[in-house]
């Protein structure tokens, strides 16, 4: 009898544990809840959106945004995670200068002359407060929005040198010259965003022997004019 009465307190008690512990369970799982449906959004800064489509192309669909802190992305697929990468101060105040130039993209921007097709190409800006505004176009006469335009395809160009530079590091020893070669010729035509976040990738060339000794040179001295802030 004492045995089967142990048995049930300790039957009893582990309920009650279990009780607890499903109780205190559930109330995370709210509270967790409430963090992520009920917590607002980040408003802590504007922020620009450019996507390109142009089936055929390579790639045939990119998208960069970036906010007024230099914060930026870039994907290849709206369902991918993004490439996060940061610019600098003066970048980003130059992007952002441009959208005001052309009013934030309130207005039409699509040309009415026929163009060659050049893409698919939606621009939207949205303030720290929420407002909203997106212009879709193909060609714009306007100078400033064909800056900005040229300004995320650099941003595209850049990230896809990241990219392929990660990979030939990785799996292709002997491609990593002509990679930093291609990279140098985007550099030097000013067609690169967000130099720095290439420095990591070249130090990584630099210090291991086993890549050619022309690609560490190249690599060495990107470093050196990134840092310097060159061109």
């Amino acid at each position: 009898m004492e045995f089967n009465n142990g048995r049930r307190a300790l039957a009893s008690g582990a309920g009650m544990r279990i009780g607890c512990v499903s109780a205190l369970l559930a109330l995370c799982f709210v509270a967790s809840a409430a963090v992520s449906w009920g917590a607002p959004p980040d408003l802590s800064a504007d922020q620009i959106f450019f996507s390109k489509s142009f089936p055929g192309s390579i790639p045939e669909y990119f998208e960069v945004t970036v906010d007024s802190t230099g914060k930026a992305s870039y994907r290849e697929d709206p369902d991918e995670d993004p490439i996060e990468f940061r610019l600098t101060e003066q970048e980003a105040r130059e992007v952002f200068e441009l959208a005001e130039r052309v009013n934030r993209f309130r207005g039409q921007l699509q040309s009415d002359r026929k163009v060659a097709f050049t893409g698919a190409k939606t621009l939207r800006y949205t303030s720290a407060s929420g407002e909203e505004a997106e212009a879709k176009f193909s060609y714009s006469d306007d100078r400033d929005a064909h800056a900005i335009v040229v300004w995320f395809e650099s941003a595209g160009e850049t990230e896809r040198h990241r990219i392929d530079l990660e990979r030939v590091v990785r799996f292709d020893r002997l491609g990593v010259n002509k990679a930093l070669l291609l990279f140098q010729t985007s550099f030097d035509d000013g067609r690169v965003v967000g130099a720095k976040q290439f420095l990591p990738i070249f130090r990584t060339i630099v210090e291991d022997t086993k890549f050619m000794h022309m690609a560490r040179a190249r690599a060495a001295s990107l470093i050196e004019r990134i840092e310097g802030g060159s061109p």
